[in-house]
C-alpha cells in the first residue's frame, strides 16, 4: 500500500509500504480522509518523542471496512486502543488507561496509509449521506467535546458562562463549535494569524480577536504555550476554569497565585473517553455542530507539501484532510 512516512525533522516520503495486517478482533479499513493534526505537525518538526522516525502518522480517520462480516460499512475511527479492563476502562475513563495505545506511535502505524487496521469497539458506523471526509473530523472535535464537557462540568450551577478559546486551529474553533452546542452562547477566539483570523470570521461566523480582553468563566488554552497559559490565567473570571488541551511546550505561564486566591479551577484534558467519542460523531451527523465545512482537502501524495504550507503558515483553514486514493 502507498503511505506517507515521516522520515525524520521535517522529511516525509510517499512510498510503497507493507500492507496493513489486522490482528484478532481487529477489521482492516480502507482509509478515505484523514486529517493532520497539531501532534503531527510536533512529530514533524522533532518535537514528539513519543513519534520517532520512521513512522506513519496520522489519527484523524475514516474510511470503509474491507472483507469479513462488515464488508462495506462506512466507520470513522476512534485511534486510542485501550486495554478495557483496567480500573480507568471500567470507570469509562478510556483515556487515562495506562496501557492505551494511539495510532501514529509505536507499537501502531498510523492512517496516513490507503489502509489502517483497528479494532471493532474503535468503530463508528457512519450514515449515508454523511461525506467520509466530514466524518473523519470526529477526532479533534472530539478532543474539544471531552475539554469543553469537563469545563462546564466544573461550573458552579446557575452560571452564566462567557468563554475564551485561546487557538483558531481546529481544536480552538471545536471548542467554540461544542460551547454553543452545550448552550454557552458568548464565545471568543484569539487567534494572532490574520489569514485565519479572516476565515474564522468570513467563512465560519466566528467572533475573533488578536488579544484576549475581559474576564471569562471558561478558557479553553488549545495551543498550549507558555505565553497562552498566561492569556488563559490572566483572563479567568474568579471562581472560573481553564480547560487545558494544548501541548505546545512542557512549562511556565500560569499565574498560580491569582489563580489559587481567586479559585480558579485548571483542569489538565487528554483526547476523549469512548463516550465522548460517540457523542461527537452522532453530533456531527446529526448537524448540532454546524456545516463542518471549514477544511481543506489534498491528496496523500501532496502530504509533504501541506506539511510545508502548515509549517510557513500559508494556510488559512483550520483542517487539512488528505484522501488517499485521490
Amino acid at each position: 500500500m502507498k503511505a506517507l512516512v515521516y522520515d525524520g525533522v521535517e522529511q516525509m516520503g510517499y512510498r510503497d509500504v507493507p500492507d496493513a495486517a489486522p490482528r484478532a478482533g481487529e477489521h482492516l479499513i480502507r482509509v478515505e480522509a484523514v486529517g493532520i493534526c497539531g501532534s503531527d505537525m510536533h512529530a514533524y518538526l522533532g518535537h514528539d518523542a513519543r513519534r520517532p522516525a520512521p513512522l506513519i502518522l496520522g489519527h484523524e480517520a475514516a474510511g470503509v471496512i474491507v472483507g469479513g462480516a462488515r464488508d462495506g460499512s462506512r466507520v470513522t475511527i476512534n485511534p486510542l486502543v485501550c486495554c478495557g479492563t483496567c480500573a480507568a476502562c471500567r470507570a469509562g475513563r478510556e483515556n487515562i488507561c495506562p496501557d492505551r495505545q494511539i495510532i501514529s506511535m509505536p507499537p501502531r502505524e498510523g492512517a496516513f496509509a490507503q489502509y489502517v487496521a483497528m479494532p471493532e469497539a474503535n468503530l463508528v458506523k457512519v450514515p449515508e449521506g454523511v461525506p467520509l471526509a466530514k466524518a473523519a473530523l470526529a477526532e479533534p472535535l472530539a478532543v474539544s467535546w471531552h475539554a469543553v464537557r469537563l469545563a462546564v462540568e466544573s461550573l458552579h450551577p446557575g452560571v452564566e458562562a462567557r468563554a475564551l478559546v485561546i487557538g483558531g486551529g481546529a481544536i480552538g474553533l471545536a471548542a467554540a463549535l461544542v460551547l454553543k452546542a452545550m448552550g454557552v452562547e458568548d464565545v471568543v477566539i484569539t487567534e494572532p494569524n490574520e489569514m485565519r483570523r479572516a476565515y474564522l470570521q468570513d467563512r465560519c461566523g466566528q467572533h475573533v480577536v488578536v488579544r484576549a480582553e475581559g474576564l471569562h468563566e471558561v478558557v479553553i488554552d488549545a495551543v498550549g504555550y507558555a505565553a497562552t497559559r498566561a492569556v488563559a490565567s490572566d483572563h479567568a473570571a474568579p471562581g472560573g476554569v481553564i480547560a487545558h488541551v494544548g501541548l505546545g511546550e512542557d512549562r511556565g505561564g500560569l499565574d498560580i497565585r491569582r489563580m489559587t486566591l481567586q479559585e480558579i479551577r485548571f483542569i489538565g484534558t487528554y483526547t476523549y473517553t469512548a463516550q465522548d467519542f460517540r457523542d461527537t460523531a452522532h453530533a456531527i451527523f446529526d448537524g448540532r455542530l454546524g456545516a463542518l465545512d471549514w477544511f481543506e482537502e489534498r491528496p496523500l501524495a501532496d502530504g509533504f507539501e501541506a506539511f510545508q504550507n502548515l509549517r510557513a503558515g500559508a494556510v488559512s483553514a483550520p483542517k487539512i484532510v488528505l484522501t488517499p486514493w485521490a
